[in-house]
Parts: structure tokens; sequence; C-alpha cells
């Protein structure tokens, strides 16, 4: 049976609603060596996958090749620039093409996690990518927003091809609105003919223990053409493809929602503001030379440090 696909918007490419997510697998998480990573995207695509997101931040690229070795299958790569510059995004883009061994992006995202205007903060790297996508290198040029104003302006934005919103049923992570007002975003940018594939359905691993409910919240909202899910196992790619494909497995689903979980800050990025200590009721967390630390005899996995931090630099996985 041929697998399952959504046109992705008016871009004139089709995904498996499942789109495989790099970030967990690489040195900002669970810190995978890329042949291990490759061999889980391998099986993926596998099994009918056919979007990989990641970013020129997530250090993932070598288990991205990895995966595709020898692969003959078809297979969309996404990508985001955090560049500030119009020569930075270019210098971004060139390395992803080196490093992941092919000749034209799919998708590239002005990676803008806390930007509220991507076209008046980032104007010259989303003309950057335009020329590179004129050039052959990229073939749809997209936004990735945690911010429902950035979701909002690139929907109106006559030359975004796809956007990347953060979305999940509280809301966690959206700094300037609640949940209905992103969906509402995410509607308007689907009716406008823009591909939508969407990010954090699970708020970091806030919701693993309602990882169904949450993933199909996010799944049916009007608008959204895919979802993007983190996996470190085959175990969670094959329950994740059975739930997107109309066909879960509630023993497989009863293990992989009852698994132990733990916080994790990424260290690299972490500003030491100290709002995540601040909203810790268990006193677990403290600031150590600018960042923050967990103690995980006193935590008790609330998530609250999550929801508390601006940048949403702290996962529950």
């Amino acid at each position: 049976m041929a697998p399952i696909r959504r046109l992705l918007g008016r871009t004139g490419l089709s995904i498996h609603p499942l789109v495989f997510g790099t970030l967990p697998m690489g040195p900002l998480q669970a810190g995978l060596a890329p042949r291990e990573g490759g061999r889980l995207i391998r099986h993926a695509l596998e099994r009918g996958l056919n979007l990989i997101d990641t970013a020129e931040l997530y250090g993932s690229y070598g288990h991205i090749r990895a995966g595709l070795e020898g692969f003959r299958g078809e297979v969309l790569l996404a990508t985001k620039t955090h560049a500030p510059t119009a020569a930075l995004a270019r210098a971004h883009v060139e390395r992803a093409l080196r490093e992941l061994g092919v000749d034209c992006l799919d998708i590239v995202h002005v990676h803008g996690a806390r930007l509220t205007d991507p076209f008046a903060e980032r104007g010259e790297v989303f003309e950057a990518l335009l020329v590179l996508k004129a050039e052959g290198k990229v073939r749809c040029v997209g936004v990735s927003g945690h911010r429902v104003a950035a979701i909002r302006r690139a929907a109106e934005h006559p030359d975004v091809d796809v956007i990347h919103p953060l979305i999940n049923r509280e809301g966690l992570g959206i700094p300037d609105g609640a949940a209905e007002e992103m969906a509402a975003a995410i509607a308007a940018a689907g009716a406008a003919g823009k591909g939508v594939y969407a990010m954090k359905a699970l708020a970091g691993g806030n919701f693993i223990a309602t990882a169904r409910e949450s993933l199909r919240y996010v799944l049916g909202l009007s608008g959204v053409h895919g979802v993007a899910v983190g996996m470190l196992s085959e175990a969670e790619i094959d329950a994740n493809l059975g739930l997107f494909e109309g066909a879960a497995d509630g023993s497989a689903w009863g293990v992989l929602e009852g698994r132990s979980r733990k916080i994790r800050v990424m260290e690299l990025f972490c500003k030491g503001c100290g709002a995540c200590a601040e909203a810790c009721a268990s006193d677990a967390i403290t600031v150590v030379d600018g960042v923050a630390r967990v103690d995980a005899a006193s935590c008790v996995l609330c998530g609250y440090c999550a929801a508390a931090c601006p940048e949403f630099m702290i996962r529950v996985v």
C-alpha cells in the first residue's frame, strides 16, 4: 500500500503528515551518534515518512546524511537559519547543502522563535533566501516561529511558501497569546495557501502522558498539513505512524505514555534569567554560573519550569 500523503499548501510538495523532527537526537538533547540517528531516520523513511526537519542549530546534518546513504526513495529536507545577516544565512544554506550532500534544499525557514515580525527583524535574511531560491538552491522559503504575531505576518506575506508554527493544546511556549489565537493564525495561513507543519505538539515533552490526545489535537487543526515530532526509538516511530495513519496500537502507546521522564535544560542557549527557578514550587532549580541547574532528587516533573522559560529552552524528556 502506498504511503499516505498530504499536499503542503500550494508548494507542490506532498508530505506524510508525520514529519521527522531531528532536534532531540542531536547534541542539544540526546546526543545520539550520527550512525544511530541515521538508523532511526532510515527506519522512518522505509516506513513511509518523507519530510525530515532540522536546523543549523540542531547539529543533526550528520545523522540525516547517514540515514539517506543508499536510500532511493523520496526524501524532502527542511532546515532553518537563525542568521541575523544575509551573508551568514547564505553560509548556513551552503553548509547544509554540503553536509547533507544535496544540490537543493526543499524548505529553508527564517528561524525566528522570538521574532514578532520576521520581515522587519530579519528582512535581509528573508531576501537572501529568496535569492537562493532563484538560484535553485532552495525550493521553498518559510518562517519558523513561536509568536502568534509572526505567524499572522507570515500568512499574509506573498513570498512565504511554508510556515512552521508552535502549537499545542495548552499554548505552552507561545509568548504572545493562547492556543486558540495561534490556531486561528494557522487557519488563516492554510486558507492563504501556505504549507503548514506544526511543532511542539507535546510542549517539549510536557504532554507525553497524553501524547495521543495532544498529537490528535494539533493534527486536526484547520490549516495543519503535518506535525514534526522528535523520535528516539523505532517503537516511537512505529507508534506515531500508527496514530497518524489511524491505526494506533494501544499497547504500544501504553508503554510510551508511561515511560519515565526527566527535565533537560538546553544549557548552550540558557540565558540564566531565573524565570524557571521562580516558577519551581519544589525549589529544584537554581542558576549557577549563568545556567539553570536541576536537582533531579527534588524535581517532581510538574513542567512549570518549561512553561515559564521565555526562551523555551527546558524540556521534559
